[in-house]
């Protein structure tokens, strides 16, 4: 199984995305969606899942779990936008992961890719695929490509989608 994931598109839909995307069996996309139609344009390559950002209007916030747990190929996922990183969680976010770890950990809001096994909570992935929009800081646009097989996370590829900022 092939997962698409990303972040931060703060309404802006990447004219590389389909062609990244298009082999995936499911996309995820973690928080700052920015409008609806990124949503209807991803799910016409594969189906989607989504949780709100800080940015996202009350069409996604009502329609999306701000926590979302579901399991693929028999890997717990677990997905929110804002949950800091393994050495700083969010506040409240800690104990809760102590309590319950996913195999996988996928936020967005920071804008920078980070994937790290985090060996304190049974080698859960960690997972920020930085920002796939033109907003914000980054100066590249990212996206990851994660392949699951036999119940196992086994390879995450990092895509860049384009080499920097536009001006």
């Amino acid at each position: 199984m092939l997962v698409g994931i990303l972040s931060d598109t703060h309404g802006w839909f990447h004219p590389e995305l389909p062609d990244v995307l298009k082999d995936c069996d499911v996309i995820l996309h973690a928080g700052d969606v920015g409008t609806p139609e990124i949503i209807q344009r991803l799910e016409e390559i594969a189906p989607t899942r989504v949780v709100p950002g800080n940015i996202d209007g009350q069409y996604i916030l009502r329609r999306y779990p701000t926590h979302d747990r579901f399991m693929l190929d028999g890997i717990r996922f677990w997905m929110t936008h804002i949950a800091g990183h393994p050495k700083h969680w969010q506040a409240g976010l800690g104990p809760m992961l102590n309590e319950e770890p996913p195999d996988v950990f996928i936020c967005g809001h920071s804008h920078i890719l980070r994937i790290e096994r985090v060996k304190s909570l049974y080698g859960m992935l960690y997972l920020n695929p930085g920002a796939a929009g033109r907003q914000g800081f980054h100066r590249v646009k990212t996206c990851v490509r994660l392949r699951l097989h036999d119940g196992k996370a086994v390879e995450a590829q990092v895509v860049h989608l384009d080499e920097t900022e536009e001006t």
